[in-house]
């Protein structure tokens, strides 16, 4: 019977890694974002923790940065389409109602309007050699929700994630020409998701009644989890001469053990029914097929064999590692131009098993305790290029171009919550200097994402999930507004 009661974690588990890879953040620094994120080897304020923590070693004084990037995502499906998954009552039946007999939404935007973002960053000089830093700054922050009546529920229906890394950092200056830096990450995330569940996929509420209740027996999860997972950063900066400078950066995988607590809701009236079925010996349909002395009534968290009003899951992720080699030649005394290359090892998340507290009945006499995800997702490049003109004295204007590849491969394997593709950053920002210890920075970034597919098929009943068929078209983009202020002193 309860061939599916929704993945409890299966969403918090994709909500995490799903922010956590391909749809990171994006942009930590607003003097980066000007460039299209091409400029990490010019080092211009205390944001160089970010991109290259060798970078403090260039800084002429002791300082703080403080940015905010205001976030305006745009992703709306359309031509939605899904299916029960079989059972004897049903072939390939498709989804048209929700559980309370009202129209499925098929189309509909799934994200906020604005998402605010701010980091912090610090550098102070120890002496002309030893520079220190810390960086507190969102390296992964995604929100999408469909309607709890989406056609598409069945899926992950709701995801929220949100991870803030704190970051101190120690950069060295070999020499004139050569520096390095370190920095150790520690990095929190918290995700919250809703998942709608069929419970009645393998046909057991059916069965009990004895006509087709397809669509009258949805329930759902809400979950919230947390973790901390730690990781290092490092960052070489090669000055070859008064024109050319060059870097590497490395950020390390992150290891994430994240845990999560669910509350169960039944929806549907199959389900949800606090009347006694006089055909059912005076029991409620849910107290005849699970056979819980319990009735379960609307709004209240399920209980029943295996699924209990409050639920432990966890699930063993690694957040990927990347390596960035960047450029900075300074073509004129105005003009400089910039380049960065950055490979992701995105194919980390090619396989998860989300591990349940209790073991549950998944229908055919079979029992689990897991849901096993493989997204098969790829390793990617992304390469930019940008540059800067000082156009006067307090005034410099800035402006770059991005290429950055979906480690998504196709629509087969890509997430209803993450409908990720091929993307083009187009930025362009000014830096303004008006006195000696103040300097703020402003950018603005449309990013082009192409329009994407989602095509999923059904769960096999070997595990927890009872989700049938899905398809969808989806329309993205997003435009970020960035806002900086640096103090020196």
């Amino acid at each position: 019977m309860l061939k599916k009661i929704t993945v409890l974690v299966s969403g918090l588990f994709v909500a995490h890694l799903a922010h956590a890879s391909g749809y990171h953040f994006g942009t930590q620094s607003v003097t980066a974002q000007s460039t299209a994120n091409s400029s990490a080897a010019e080092a211009a304020d205390a944001t160089t923790i970010f991109s290259n923590p060798a970078g403090l070693a260039k800084l002429d004084s002791d300082q703080i940065t403080a940015s905010l990037n205001l976030v305006a995502p745009h992703i709306r499906y359309s031509d939605a389409k899904a299916t029960y998954r079989d059972n004897s009552f049903r072939t390939n039946a498709p989804i048209t109602t929700d559980s309370k007999g009202n129209a499925a939404e098929t189309s509909g935007k799934i994200t906020k309007d604005v998402v605010a973002a701010p980091h912090i960053y610090g550098a102070h000089k120890i002496n002309d050699d030893v520079t220190l830093g810390l960086g507190v700054y969102v390296p992964f922050a995604s929100s999408t929700e469909y309607s709890e009546n989406s056609v598409l529920r069945h899926h992950l229906n709701q995801l929220g994630l949100t991870t803030v890394a704190v970051e101190p950092v120690v950069s060295f200056k070999i020499n004139p020409q050569h520096a390095v830096g370190v920095g150790a990450i520690a990095q929190y995330s918290s995700a919250e998701l809703r998942k709608y569940a069929d419970w009645d996929a393998t046909g057991s509420v059916s069965a009990v009644v004895g006509r087709d209740v397809t669509g009258e027996a949805d329930g759902h999860a809400k979950v919230k989890g947390n973790d901390w997972g730690f990781g290092y950063q490092l960052g070489w900066l090669w000055d070859i001469n008064d024109q050319t400078r060059v870097g590497v950066n490395y950020r390390s995988k992150v290891e994430h053990n994240l845990k999560g607590t669910a509350n169960w809701y039944a929806d549907g009236p199959a389900v949800a029914t606090a009347n006694p079925n006089p055909l059912l010996g005076g029991k409620s349909l849910y107290d005849a097929v699970i056979g819980q002395p319990t009735t379960i009534n609307k709004g209240t968290p399920l209980e029943g064999r295996g699924y209990v009003p409050h639920e432990k899951a966890s699930v063993k992720i690694v957040t990927p590692e990347s390596l960035s080699v960047h450029g900075m030649y300074k073509a004129t005394d105005k003009l400089n131009l910039f380049g960065d290359v950055t490979w992701t090892r995105h194919s980390r998340f090619n396989r998860a098993e989300l591990v349940f507290e209790n073991e549950k009945n998944i229908g055919s006499g079979k029992k689990s305790d897991r849901t096993i995800i493989t997204p098969n997702w790829r390793n990617t490049y992304k390469v930019a290029f940008g540059g800067s003109y000082q156009y006067s004295e307090p005034l410099q204007l800035r402006a770059g171009i991005a290429f950055d590849q979906s480690p998504v491969r196709g629509a087969s394997s890509r997430l209803n919550t993450l409908p990720d593709g091929n993307r083009i950053w187009y930025s362009i920002g000014a830096k303004y200097q008006p006195a000696k210890n103040h300097v703020f920075d402003v950018a603005y970034s449309h990013i082009h994402i192409n329009d994407t597919t989602f095509s999923a098929t059904a769960s096999t009943g070997d595990n927890v999930d009872s989700k049938g068929t899905g398809s969808a078209k989806f329309n993205n983009y997003a435009n970020i507004v960035g806002l900086q202020y640096t103090y020196k002193f």
